[in-house]
């Protein structure tokens, strides 16, 4: 029967279509995300460098702002090297496992970015409406937990998602259309019924995306209403200074994951899920410690000390 030869498929590897056919793109696209890869590598290790080693910014939002480029680094390196090869070699496969493990860490890192946005936000709004209690509230013990917390549960949701769909029999027909495996492209390769395994991701996406942009809503909710009563306008001025940064980055993640997932599917006849996808897999990772460092007077001077020290070491 057609089921039992479906079972017999035993596929080794997958197909990724990547982000374009038309073969005169290939080369100035490889070297457009090759240049905005390599910014987010040394952008975000940068940013987690310099909060590890200078002492000014060892307070809880730069500790959240290291765990912020750790999953930059992470989502970016999962998809970016194996995208870049991808632009230079003519077969453009990729291994059953392999497929499985870069689906893994991409729900993993993506997952805890959602709450690390939610936990700065948090974070801001003690900062700003109980400066008196800040560091009784935020302890390091605190930052630990909602940094913990994110990594373990995302983790276990990932393996789920993952080994769900790994253990359902695919058709034998290969060809992700997109440039990483993502969950929705490989649902639509199997023959099993989806029905459940897309009802627990809707499930648990619903959930992490609705909770975390609740907790960001409500803290800045809270901080607008703090900053318009303060009097002094240094005293706005400061405060919104020091959510700027944050808001941005906030504006831009939720921005894009809402609208990729937010969208009609009969809407797609521009491919704007590989759009969106660029956008939130390399080029978020790519402005975030940017956005950070170019508003951010501590961040610019740990930056200039490090560089004099390195200078010296050398001269």
């Amino acid at each position: 029967t057609r089921w039992k030869k479906h079972n017999l498929t035993v596929l080794n590897e997958f197909i990724l279509t990547g982000i374009t056919d038309r073969p005169e793109l290939q080369a100035p696209l490889f070297g457009l995300f090759l240049i905005i890869y390599m910014i987010s590598v040394v952008g975000n290790l940068g940013i987690i460098i310099l909060t590890k080693m200078d002492s000014r910014l060892q307070t809880p939002m730069y500790f959240f702002l290291r765990h912020l480029a750790i999953t930059d680094l992470g989502y970016s390196t999962t998809v970016g090297p194996k995208m870049l090869v991808n632009f230079v070699v003519d077969e453009n496969t990729i291994s059953y496992y392999f497929c499985a493990t870069q689906l893994v860490f991409f729900i993993v890192f993506i997952n805890v970015e959602l709450f690390l946005l939610s936990a700065m936000s948090y974070d801001r709004y003690v900062a700003i409406c109980n400066p008196l209690l800040y560091t009784a509230i935020m302890s390091r013990r605190t930052c630990w937990v909602l940094v913990a917390i994110p990594y373990l549960y995302s983790t276990f949701f990932s393996l789920l998602i993952t080994i769900k769909i790994f253990n359902l029999s695919f058709c034998g027909y290969n060809v992700i259309s997109h440039f990483y495996c993502d969950s929705n492209p490989l649902l639509s390769l199997l023959c099993s019924d989806t029905h459940e395994i897309q009802l627990i991701t809707l499930i648990l996406a619903s959930f992490d995306l609705i909770s975390s942009l609740l907790i960001v809503l409500t803290s800045y909710l809270l901080v607008f209403v703090a900053i318009l009563r303060m009097n002094s306008a240094v005293g706005r001025h400061k405060a919104f200074s020091t959510c700027g940064s944050h808001l941005t980055v906030v504006v831009m993640f939720y921005g894009t994951l809402i609208f990729m997932y937010m969208q009609p599917k009969s809407s797609n006849f521009f491919d704007t899920d590989k759009v969106a996808s660029i956008f939130y897999t390399l080029v978020i990772p790519m402005l975030n410690p940017l956005i950070y460092s170019l508003r951010n007077k501590d961040v610019k001077y740990a930056l200039i000390k490090t560089l004099e020290k390195i200078s010296k070491i050398f001269s």
